[in-house]
């Protein structure tokens, strides 16, 4: 299968180099000319939780162009990515072309439809990676939990299967799921809880659970995710959202949330489709989001701050 990845960031390289491991002909795109020139010179490093090796056969690129015409395009861009990496796949895409995206947050399908019809795009949902750069050509994951993949429609296919196989195959602990939208409002309420309060206090998971006051606003910042949830009838897959992202955080109290490392790294976050989201959905829905509300103008904020210094 010919497969291109764009977005060859911490997890979209880890995609990559085990697709590329388990024989198909992989394609990285990025616009990190470094990464791009690393990979291209001397393979991509991939080490953790699945071993450690480098994997030489990747195609390397700046360039969507070069891709062409491909069996599975998977974005793993950024939120903000999305759109333009939509942009470009649209005039490469085969009659059979599939695609899916992953990405933190909401809203990713219809950043997409914004350029194709979206009757063959799948919506992923990644937990449980802690994946991280740790120099061009080079990442790192503590583990692999789960690759969850559905149609955007909802239901079970024989497409959603097969391309759930390709992933299996390539040794990712995937699965696919006819009810797609409640696994991803069930990591966004995680996303929500721990990214925009661990940004704003420089917390691990754990030390944010550990601070009274700070966690006493994460756990707003949950209830207002759960009351959206709930108006938009997304069948959640727990009845208390607090003892849900509790034992979430206990699982990983030493990690970052990647807003956090993009703040470390003074580089605009995806605030926007996390926290930010929250805010937009409530005015939409008639529904206050006090907490969320006033971290992502203190994380944008800070975010106009980063191209002064």
């Amino acid at each position: 299968m010919k497969i291109a990845i764009f977005g060859t960031g911490a997890m979209g390289s880890i995609y990559a180099g085990l697709m590329a491991e388990a024989g198909h002909e992989v394609w990285a795109v990025d616009v990190w000319q470094e990464h791009v020139a690393a990979i291209k010179a001397s393979g991509l490093r991939v080490e953790g939780a699945s071993g450690d090796r480098v994997v030489q056969d990747i195609n390397a690129t700046t360039h969507a162009a070069d891709v062409g015409a491909c069996d599975l395009y998977v974005l793993a861009t950024k939120a903000a990515g999305v759109g333009p990496a939509a942009e470009s796949i649209a005039p490469l895409m085969a009659p059979d072309s599939m695609v899916i995206t992953i990405q933190n947050g909401l809203g990713a399908g219809e950043r997409i439809a914004q350029f194709m019809a979206t009757d063959r795009v799948l919506l992923g949902v990644a937990d449980g990676f802690g994946a991280s750069i740790q120099g061009p050509g080079h990442v790192h994951h503590n583990a692999m939990n789960l690759i969850r993949i559905g149609e955007m429609s909802g239901g079970m296919s024989e497409r959603l299967q097969r391309i759930t196989a390709v992933w299996q195959e390539a040794g990712f602990n995937a699965m696919a799921f006819a009810d797609i939208d409640q696994l991803i409002w069930g990591k966004y309420i995680c996303n929500v809880t721990f990214s925009g309060p661990c940004t704003v206090f420089d917390y691990t998971l754990g030390q944010l659970m550990a601070d009274p006051s700070a966690w006493a606003i994460a756990r707003g910042c949950a209830l207002e995710v759960h009351a959206l949830g709930r108006a938009k009838k997304i069948a959640f897959a727990f009845d208390d959202p607090i003892e849900y992202v509790t034992s979430f955080g206990h699982k990983m109290p030493d990690a970052r949330p990647s807003m956090l490392l993009d703040h470390h790294a003074r580089r605009p976050s995806e605030i926007d489709a996390i926290n930010g989201m929250v805010v937009e959905l409530g005015r939409q829905l008639g529904i206050a989001t006090p907490y969320n509300e006033v971290l992502s103008a203190v994380i944008r904020q800070r975010e106009q701050e980063f191209g002064r210094a």
